[in-house]
């Protein structure tokens, strides 16, 4: 039967041509390397793999071509309308099926948007990008001052994006998939000794609810290795201070258990009895930190409290909340802890992500070998 074009170019087109795709509502032709149509479910299609009935037909979907090609602004429009649809299904399916932090979520959209408009500026469609196009892309990601670091962590999010339109049957190509991560300079974390941790104790020397609350956050960070994000949700009914264990919500609304030391607890009892219910002013709040209106203590708001700590104190290494869990790790290893269990307790999905701690360690099991080994004190 007949089929209507679609207004792709400022204009439609009837024929008699019988296309052979079972779902095709109508026919709004795009080109780039080769003619395709979308369907009404907006689905690509390659006009190579439908069956045209007679040469007028064929003559037809040619010339709509051709006048697509000099009319390629508005249909890259009509392009980027179609990306933009898929860039926020693919977002609201991070969010809501696999429960990602509104952070990561964030990220994910700043990636595909550089992408969109990228593909904007060059007039390239996104579901026809080739090996050469996702090259060039990369280049000018480097050119633009991108690091290594930064361009792989946007590799990653558009492989995924892509790997979801997979799923979905809207492509059937990865294009990312082609394109081989950055080599990058391998950096051990940093970290600091148990002494540096005492002199950031001994700093907090009075009993105000401010310094109360904070000797608990740093004291938190190293007892248990909680990401700063972790540790500002922590809500009270999360605490089983019986049993001095804390239910964590990580990466990925992954729960997992974490622990703290008795001196953890003396800290908790201070805080509960002197500093918090002072802080609240008879405000309500389920979360264990609050700042001194009594609302929820943010992760920048710890932030600032640690580098207020630094401060007033001698330490020659960069500390953040992160290097707190450096810290935690390291020295868990040191102490003989089994990697294992520490991947469990910082709630890293990948045993490599927690592997790198382990480089941390060779030197102190080497000066233990050679003081221990009766053949290393000869």
């Amino acid at each position: 039967g007949r089929v209507r074009g679609k207004r792709a170019c400022g204009f439609s087109f009837w024929s008699n041509t019988r296309l052979s795709h079972p779902d095709m509502a109508f026919a709004s032709i795009y080109t780039r390397e080769s003619p395709h149509v979308f369907n009404n479910n907006k689905k690509l299609i390659n006009l190579s793999t439908l069956k045209v009935d007679n040469y007028i037909g064929f003559f037809v979907i040619i010339l709509n071509c051709f006048f697509l090609v000099l009319n390629g602004k508005i249909n890259y429009n009509l392009f980027e309308d179609i990306m933009e649809d898929k860039v926020k299904e693919f977002l609201d399916y991070l969010e809501f099926e696999r429960k990602y932090s509104d952070k990561t979520v964030k990220s994910y959209e700043i990636d595909l948007y550089h992408l969109k408009e990228y593909c904007s500026i060059n007039k390239l469609n996104y579901l026809s990008l080739t090996y050469d196009d996702v090259s060039k892309y990369v280049i000018s990601t480097q050119k633009s001052g991108y690091k290594s670091t930064s361009i792989n962590r946007l590799l990653s999010s558009l492989r995924s994006f892509y790997n979801y339109l997979i799923k979905k049957d809207v492509t059937d190509n990865n294009p990312f998939e082609l394109i081989n991560n950055l080599k990058t300079e391998k950096r051990l974390p940093n970290y600091f000794k148990y002494s540096d941790f005492e002199e950031m104790l001994n700093s907090l020397d009075d009993d105000k609810p401010l310094t109360l609350r904070n000797a608990l956050i740093i004291e938190l960070l190293l007892a248990t290795g909680l990401r700063v994000s972790e540790l500002s949700n922590i809500k009270i009914d999360d605490m089983d201070l019986k049993n001095n264990q804390i239910r964590v919500m990580g990466k990925g609304s992954k729960e997992r258990i974490v622990y703290y030391r008795e001196s953890t607890k003396n800290k908790l009892y201070y805080y509960f009895k002197d500093g918090r219910s002072s802080l609240l002013n008879g405000k309500y709040s389920p979360y264990l930190f609050v700042n001194n209106n009594g609302g929820k203590l943010t992760d920048r708001g710890i932030r600032y409290i640690i580098e207020g700590i630094i401060k007033k104190c001698s330490i020659n290494v960069r500390v953040t909340p992160h290097t707190f869990r450096h810290t935690f790790a390291t020295m868990l290893l040191n102490e003989g802890c089994d990697i294992r269990s520490v991947q469990e307790l910082l709630g890293h999905a990948n045993l490599n992500t927690t592997s790198i701690y382990t480089h941390l360690t060779n030197e102190t099991i080497r000066k233990t070998y050679l003081n221990a080994h009766p053949h290393g004190k000869y």
